[in-house]
């Protein structure tokens, strides 16, 4: 039995934990090692909503779908987006079970401030890569 190649895929939480602290990217994604502390269960709290799967959610011209598993084939990662938000577009790309055409915007929930450095946009910009190899479309910068 082969095993999966996804396997050797790198995080897309990776990317932002390595742009942000190396030392710490090695922790968590080398060492396994993980502890909790106020500040993670505090970022929990704030994903316990985009943390559901099989929630859609559609408000007007928006379709907001939850914790949405991604991935890039070409550049070997993969993740799952907290929302992306799916905007209807003429220009856009069908959705399963949903009327019409729409873009895809993901949206990341962070605890605290603003990273000083790129880390969280880095992180954004590869689900966004995930959703263009994915779904056969652009993804704007917004």
């Amino acid at each position: 039995m082969d095993a999966n190649p996804e396997d050797d895929y790198l995080m897309l939480s990776g990317i932002q934990h390595f742009q942000f602290c190396q030392r710490q990217w090695a922790l968590i994604h080398i060492e396994q090692q993980w502890e909790e502390n106020v500040g993670t269960i505090e970022g929990q709290h704030l994903h316990r909503k985009a943390d559901q799967p099989f929630v859609r959610e559609k408000r007007g011209d928006k379709l907001t779908v939850r914790a949405l598993p991604v991935k890039s084939e070409e550049l070997k990662i993969t993740g799952i987006c907290d929302v992306v938000e799916f905007i209807r577009d003429e220009d856009g790309v069908e959705i399963s079970e949903a009327e019409g055409r729409y873009k895809a915007c993901p949206v990341e929930y962070k605890r605290g401030k603003p990273k000083k450095n790129d880390a969280d946009i880095l992180q954004l910009a590869a689900q966004a890569i995930c959703l263009e190899e994915m779904l056969l479309c652009s993804v704007p910068v917004e």
